[in-house]
């Protein structure tokens, strides 16, 4: 296929704008003209051969557009006719002639005056343009076939010419293309490329035609099948109602299940007119799925079915005995609870709340009633729960509403008295969406929920039966009126002859059996459990414990597969001592901290109580030349800083009897620091450790270092009562200091303290600082004598004390 481009003469035409349309040659093209510079160049054009240019603009948008706006390429086009309309607009008809490119445009009289260049083509007829030629008019036969837009004989008519370029152009004109794609058409001289890009565009267009019948096919069968499906199943419901087979249909099914499911009268009366209301929906409804899908929690949740209870006592302290050591006081709760369990017929349910630190064993104890009662157990976890609907549930209103989760782990447990544990009750949030804890108040409350409404069944639910168990670490984030409703049990930190029991009895058989050994292959002497708990593990629980048996265990079973892969062989049973504890696991991460101490000036132990069990806090002070000021360090909360200030207050009103002289603080300045300063401290215990701190730094009398004291202060010097006494004395005990100073309102709660500790440790009971005093310092204070010596004189008294 040859062509030969031969140049025509340039011409001078009015040109006229275009909007949202491209002309091709030899279209036929109605269209109206409104705006004023169009309407002068159309005029211009009638006044002389009626020949006018074309060209569309890139923006349709703008309304008086600039030459550059306007796209280079056009169509010289006769104007058939042209209709003055009413309104002033003129509508026209025109018949493209042939396309040109712009050389030069000018502004004459209001409206465009362009210069435009034509091309006149010669093409040589050849068996390739035969077969192009053919190729397009058969996929555009194709096209109008697919097309529901174009009339079939009308478009086959005029594409039957022989000309390639009028082909290309009558072909482009109606196909469904964009005004860009009309355009880069346009743009192409060459006769046989256009023709070639037309070949190109049928494809596309022709490919996508397929697919949205493909698709429309597909969506038509699948409703033709629905309504088949819908018809048929309607025909074999008449003809078994005709026949009178003794078949039972779906709804009788459902009307027999709600029947026996032992629901109460309102529950009932929902479910059967529920029920009816299905009966009458059409089955591939959206609200047919609904109702149904509520009738199938209704008759999910029980409503009769209960566990059979063991009410053995015997047996109930044997399991509790055999799953957990020590915890006497929550067993003799659950004891007592089974005791009237057997003496009332329909005893209300209990709700118990364990409090305590991590690891002490809560959520297994709540496992182990459900063993000992002979229940089902479920769990429901609230920690970071922020959403009322999580216990409430949402309302059938919603798309894809559900019950709340008191409601699905009723129907998980399967009974209606199941061990119901919710764990983590103390890390609740709330925010927009409602608030949980008050949610759980009718939950918790056995005066209401034997009536408990959950948004999404709407019926009554009897909870009353239900054995609920809260486990929390503090209880200071559980709201008041929360907490009025459980019974509140707490459960202490280990000592260390319970941690070593624990791992004897619970911990080293439960290693051994995730890691395949046995007790012919590695034995846990008794100094190598007591190392791992005092110098692996600092912990109130035993979590932590087990996780380091557990790494004892592993690295046991990694030397037998590594002998047995070089057929070594491997020694009788691997010692766990203390020796082989350095061997595993690497030197010691805590040291024994009484074994390296010595009594100092200016610092004193004190213990604290934190979420994770008891801590010793150790508190330092230091004297600076100055005028008087308190500094106090180590992220203390207000009230320890409150209780710093009461501490200094006590110690200026006794300056006299404590040996110091009365003005001793104005030329001193007392910096109080409480180590480990990027953790927060706060709470009123403090005030003794404090003020013994500083009464020793200002006498220069050292403060026993085998003593911890814990107590708040009054400026009167009165030690007033603390709460959490068991942890901080387990903690003292820890870290091997056996001699502690307590407020004597505390000595109330002396039976909670194991036997042991009591046996092994000497407890001060005190009711003021001078008593404090006594004990703490290595000796005790000596008052002034009259005259009291100056400030001055004190400064240098305590400069020869600290050079002595």
């Amino acid at each position: 296929m040859l062509t030969s481009k031969e140049k025509s003469d340039t011409k001078r035409l009015p040109m006229m704008p275009i909007r949202d349309v491209v002309i091709f040659p030899y279209m036929m093209t109605p269209f109206v003209v409104g705006r004023e510079s169009s309407v002068r160049a159309l005029e211009e054009a009638m006044a002389g051969g009626k020949q006018i240019f074309l060209a569309t603009q890139h923006d349709a948008s703008i309304d008086e557009p600039s030459p550059n706006e306007i796209y280079t390429i056009g169509t010289v086009v006769n104007i058939v006719q042209s209709l003055k309309l009413p309104d002033g607009n003129i509508k026209v008809l025109v018949e493209g002639v042939e396309r040109a490119k712009v050389v030069s445009v000018t502004d004459d009289e209001g409206f465009f005056r362009a210069a435009v260049r034509t091309f006149n083509y010669k093409i040589e007829p050849g068996p390739q343009l035969e077969a192009l030629v053919g190729r397009v008019t058969t996929l555009f036969e194709q096209y109008v076939k697919l097309s529901q837009n174009l009339n079939y004989e009308t478009m086959i008519a005029a594409i039957r010419v022989d000309d390639p370029g009028k082909l290309s152009d009558t072909v482009g004109a109606n196909l469904q293309l964009t005004i860009e794609e009309k355009q880069e058409l346009l743009e192409i001289f060459d006769p046989i490329d256009r023709l070639t890009r037309v070949a190109e565009m049928l494809d596309i267009e022709i490919e996508k035609l397929n697919v949205d019948r493909t698709i429309q096919g597909r969506v038509k069968r699948q409703m033709e099948k629905a309504q088949k499906e819908y018809y048929l199943n309607e025909k074999i419901k008449a003809i078994q109602k005709e026949l009178g087979r003794g078949e039972k249909s779906e709804i009788d099914e459902l009307k027999k299940r709600i029947e026996t499911a032992g629901m109460t009268k309102d529950a009932l009366d929902k479910a059967m007119t529920e029920l009816k209301r299905l009966e009458n929906m059409p089955p591939m409804s959206a609200e047919s799925t609904v109702s149904r899908n509520y009738l199938d929690w209704l008759l999910a949740v029980p409503w009769k079915k209960k566990s059979k209870e063991i009410r053995d006592l015997k047996f109930a302290e044997q399991v509790l005995e055999s799953d957990h050591y020590g915890l006497e006081k929550i067993k003799d709760r659950i004891l007592e609870f089974l005791a009237v369990r057997r003496l009332v017929k329909n005893p209300k349910g209990s709700i118990l709340c364990f409090v305590g630190p991590p690891g002490v064993g809560k959520t297994s104890l709540g496992m182990s009633v459900a063993k000992a009662t002979g229940r089902k157990f479920v769990r429901m976890s609230l920690g970071g729960v922020r959403d009322e609907a999580e216990v409430r549930g949402h309302r059938r209103t919603y798309i894809g509403a559900l019950p709340g989760q008191v409601i699905q782990m009723m129907k998980k447990a399967g009974t209606k008295n199941p061990v119901f544990m919710l764990d983590e009750i103390d890390k609740m949030a709330m925010d927009f969406r409602g608030d949980p804890s008050s949610a759980l108040l009718e939950v918790l409350d056995p005066e209401q929920n034997f009536m408990f409404v959950d948004h999404y069944l709407d019926v009554e639910y009897d909870l009353s039966q239900v054995f609920f168990i809260a486990t929390a670490n503090v209880l200071h984030t559980i709201p008041a009126a929360l907490q009025d409703r459980m019974e509140v049990i707490r459960l202490s930190g280990y000592t260390e002859l319970e941690k070593q029991e624990i791992a004897r009895r619970f911990l080293v058989r439960k290693q051994l059996e995730q890691t395949g050994l046995t007790e012919k292959d590695i034995q846990f002497k008794d100094d190598g459990i007591s190392g791992l708990i005092q110098y692996y593990t600092r912990e109130a629980g035993v979590r932590n414990l087990e996780r380091e048996v557990g790494n004892v265990c592993r690295k046991v079973a990694r030397k037998f597969v590594t002998a047995q892969a070089t057929k070594e062989k491997v020694p009788g049973p691997v010692i766990i001592d203390g020796d082989k504890l350095t061997e595993l696991l690497g030197p010691a991460r805590f040291r024994d901290l009484q074994a390296e101490k010595k009594n100092e000036i200016g610092m004193a132990t004190g213990l604290a109580w934190t979420e994770v069990g008891g801590q010793i806090l150790t508190t330092e002070a230091t004297l600076m030349e100055g005028k008087g000021k308190l500094t106090i360090t180590g992220k203390l909360g207000d009230v320890m800083q409150e209780s710093a200030q009461a501490a200094m207050s006590y110690v200026r009103s006794r300056a006299h009897q404590m040996g110091l002289p009365r003005d001793f603080y104005r030329n001193l300045d007392i910096h109080l620091h409480v180590p480990e300063g990027a953790i927060p401290k706060d709470g009123p215990s403090a005030g003794i450790t404090m003020a013994t701190t500083i009464c020793s730094a200002l006498t220069s009398i050292p403060v026993r270092a085998d003593v911890a004291m814990t107590g708040e202060i009054t400026l009167r010097g009165k030690v007033l009562p603390i709460g959490g006494l068991k942890e901080k004395l387990l903690a003292a005990h820890r870290h091997g200091i056996n001699e502690a100073i307590m407020p004597k309102d505390n000595e109330k709660d002396l039976p909670d303290i194991p036997e042991n500790i009591r046996n092994v440790m000497k407890l001060h009971f005190v009711d003021n600082m001078d008593e404090v005093l006594k004990i703490a310092l290595e000796r005790e204070l000596i008052a002034l004598p009259h005259p009291a010596p100056t400030a001055m004189d004190f400064m240098t008294s305590v400069e020869e004390k600290r050079a002595h």
